[in-house]
């Protein structure tokens, strides 16, 4: 299987609101396992289709940092139902913003509803990292990147990095 590039800032497609999928078929099925591959080898832990420049509703994720063991998750139409009161900081990264990192502030756990890799209906609580990767990916499927929490000074900042280390990107 071929790996997808991904897309960097300040690509304006990041910023795109993804649609959402009809069903689950063996053509969505082929992306996430393509989008799996590029995750792992980029490496990362979480990876949405639009970061691979496709606009669908779906995201890959494996936390466990363990090639040998991989607990992957997918999840197409994701929608975080629920949020706890309470919130985590986590040193948040995206392989969209290589090589910058920052404290994000996110709710501890959350509750999401989505379709698997088979078209079932789930729903999961999540926690810890896992929770915090969730609302990252869910976040690139409305259009929203990380350091959009940021200050616009830090912001423009990092996209003036990203861009200078990647000249090939076009700046829109």
């Amino acid at each position: 299987m071929a790996k997808l590039d991904i897309i960097n800032v300040p690509d304006p497609l990041l910023k795109t609101v993804s649609k959402a999928v009809g069903q689950v078929d063996d053509q969505v099925r082929q992306l996430m396992d393509t989008m799996l591959e590029t995750m792992y080898g980029a490496p990362g832990i979480g990876l949405a289709a639009i970061q691979v420049a496709v606009p669908k509703r779906v995201i890959v994720l494996d936390i466990a940092g363990d090639m040998d063991n991989p607990q992957p998750l997918f999840m197409v139409n994701p929608k975080v139902v629920w949020e706890s009161e309470e919130f985590n900081v986590y040193n948040e990264g995206c392989l969209s913003v290589p090589e910058h990192y920052a404290e994000i502030e996110r709710p501890a756990e959350v509750t999401v509803q989505y379709l698997d890799y088979d078209g079932k209906q789930q729903e999961q609580t999540v926690g810890g990292l896992l929770s915090t990767c969730v609302q990252h990916e869910i976040d690139h499927l409305n259009g929203v990147v990380f350091i959009d929490y940021l200050s616009k000074l830090k912001r423009n900042m990092i996209i003036k990095k990203v861009h200078k280390a990647t000249p090939d990107t076009t700046v829109l």
